[in-house]
């Protein structure tokens, strides 16, 4: 079935893919060399309501994961820390739209969708990475509140946000699951940033360590039940995981342009590189490669915006994840073969596609789990 994409969301992406050609790409590789955060890029984005695309009407958004992804796809053909600014923001507001009240919705949504607000989610820790089941950070009831003590490792835009979404085990400190989720603003008695991690790629948004040293947070600031919060995470990661899809789409396909136009600019054994039938090959593979993943990413976000839920939305979601971001490292990785001696020169731009490539196969859960999650409802009892 092909893409039929709406005239607006057509407007909209082809007004991301000008400005991403005019104004973001001159910034990518400056933004990747010092892993600064681009607050200029944040305030472009602000400034286009590009926040806004996936939220509900009501907050000023389309509603439409579709128009998400297609955003995420053109920023990330040129510049993947840009196209990250968006994601931050948009991994919060599913957990907060799907599980939260209505002053949590009223308090923190309208804020996100414009980029007045900035959010971040806490749930990796240096022992759990893919295991979230298994967190050690602790929310004890005391009276009307809850105390958190423990750390997190790994969350991106934590040194900016304004909130965090914290998960912390609300059952015993051995049990497993029984994971609670928390909205906490970063000013809270007890908060500190840990050491900001220096990052292989993704480098211009940075990921921190963080340490909760007796955190007191009300009642009013936990979303949904006290142990719904692991099912609050995986349903966000389900609706998350088309976005990540579509990074790895612009990633590759960016990766690709960049490939097309290298070899047609250079010469060998007397004629343009372009000419060889195995780079020819190569390039097809690549293109093939690249359509197929973005067919599947944009079937998993139509779902999302058809309102699929539950072990469907993860099985299309796992799926375009993993394929998405595995094909982005494939192609990544013949664009450097492509580029010979230039791909692993910091003069060409090619290797920040390659490394940013890798991060996408470990972010949002690792393709490792996206297989587990796959298999699973394969041979499951529906």
């Amino acid at each position: 079935m092909s893409i039929i994409y709406t005239p607006e969301q057509i407007q909209i992406r082809d007004l991301v893919r000008r400005v991403a050609a005019e104004r973001v790409a001159p910034r990518a590789n400056e933004i990747d060399a010092t892993a600064e955060y681009p607050q200029d890029m944040f305030l472009l984005l602000k400034e286009l309501g590009l926040f806004s695309l996936p939220f509900p009407e009501e907050y000023g958004g389309m509603g439409s994961m579709v128009t998400a992804c297609l955003a995420i796809e053109e920023l990330g053909r040129v510049c993947y820390n840009t196209a990250y600014l968006l994601l931050v923001q948009w991994v919060p507001f599913v957990a907060i739209l799907a599980s939260g009240s209505e002053e949590q919705r009223r308090r923190y949504l309208p804020g996100l969708s414009t980029g007045d607000v900035r959010g971040a989610l806490a749930l990796t820790e240096p022992q759990s990475g893919s295991d979230v089941a298994g967190i050690k950070t602790k929310a004890e009831r005391r009276g009307d509140s809850y105390v958190i003590t423990g750390s997190k490792s790994w969350c991106t835009n934590a040194g900016l946000a304004d909130f965090i979404l914290v998960a912390a085990k609300t059952g015993d400190s051995g049990s497993r699951g029984n994971i609670g989720l928390f909205l906490m603003e970063t000013d809270r008695a007890g908060f500190e940033l840990g050491r900001k991690e220096d990052k292989m790629g993704a480098r211009g948004v940075p990921s921190w360590q963080l340490h909760f040293d007796d955190v007191e947070l009300p009642l009013s600031s936990r979303i949904g039940g006290a142990e719904t919060g692991f099912k609050v995470v995986m349903e966000a990661l389900n609706h998350s995981r088309p976005i990540i899809g579509a990074r790895g789409v612009g990633l590759a396909q960016g990766a690709l342009d960049h490939s097309i136009n290298f070899v047609k600019d250079r010469h060998a054994f007397g004629k343009s590189v372009a000419d060889f039938q195995g780079v020819r090959w190569m390039l097809a593979d690549m293109a093939i490669q690249i359509e197929a993943s973005r067919h599947l990413v944009y079937a998993a976000a139509a779902a999302v915006d058809r309102g699929v839920r539950g072990n469907d939305l993860a099985q299309m979601a796992a799926v375009a994840k993993c394929h998405a971001t595995d094909t982005a490292m494939r192609v990544a990785t013949d664009a450097v073969q492509l580029f010979g001696a230039s791909g692993i020169s910091n003069e060409f731009p090619i290797n920040r596609y390659f490394r940013d490539a890798k991060v996408l196969q470990i972010i949002e859960g690792t393709n490792q789990i996206q297989r587990n999650i796959i298999s699973r409802n394969l041979l499951s009892d529906r």
